[in-house]
């Protein structure tokens, strides 16, 4: 027993470093069908506005309900483009009934707190605006066209560096690259054989676009 439990521990050894200086970005992206889910947004100010306006960009039928004592006038504007129930009244823990992902963006550190407290009991997940530690999520820089989206994360280090690389994906990715995707579907569905021959297939018929 005691050679190969040192086997074990030498290979453990030779795992390769996990990125620059043994750091890297160890979350995990999804996209979700956001009309599927119910969205609350604890905060009428400056940041909850925000927190909706890149929501209803990226996925304009999301369900969401505010929650807070007040609203910016543009808040109440931007409310009318989705479905969207505003409700003015401070942060109870009812209002987390039926929701799947809550936002806490107020100004009052104890009551994002409280949020975030009430949504670890309930298991749901649950962002405070600016406060990592308390974040089971980040909503990054996403970039879209058409059926083509692009999600940036700096692993919550950097929001401003994510704008800029959404940005600058935003350039470099082509217009026409949605044409692209629906004449690549529309190809897929003319292949003949099994999933792995029309894998190899589409990955031969592709390989142009990423030769330098």
């Amino acid at each position: 027993m005691i050679p190969e439990e040192k086997n074990i521990e030498h290979k453990r050894d030779k795992i390769p470093p996990l990125g620059v200086r043994g750091l890297r970005n160890n979350l995990y992206p999804i996209f979700l069908k956001s009309k599927n889910l119910n969205f609350l947004i604890v905060g009428g100010g400056f940041v909850a506005e925000e927190k909706l306006t890149f929501l209803l960009k990226s996925s304009p039928d999301a369900k969401v309900t505010m929650v807070s004592p007040m609203f910016r006038e543009a808040t109440l504007e931007l409310s009318k483009k989705g479905c969207v129930t505003l409700i003015k009244d401070v942060y109870q823990k009812k209002y987390l009934e039926g929701r799947h992902i809550v936002v806490a963006t107020t100004d009052i550190p104890a009551i994002n707190i409280q949020v975030w407290k009430d949504c670890r009991a309930e298991a749901k997940l649950v962002n405070v605006a600016d406060n990592p530690p308390y974040c089971d999520f980040y909503m990054g820089g996403i970039v879209t066209k058409g059926n083509v989206k692009v999600a940036i994360s700096t692993n919550g280090k950097s929001p401003t560096t994510a704008k800029r690389l959404r940005q600058f994906f935003e350039d470099v990715i082509p217009e026409n690259v949605d044409d692209l995707v629906k004449n690549l579907n529309e190809y897929r569905k003319t292949i003949k054989g099994n999933f792995e021959e029309k894998v190899e297939k589409l990955n031969e018929f592709t390989k142009s676009l990423v030769e330098k």
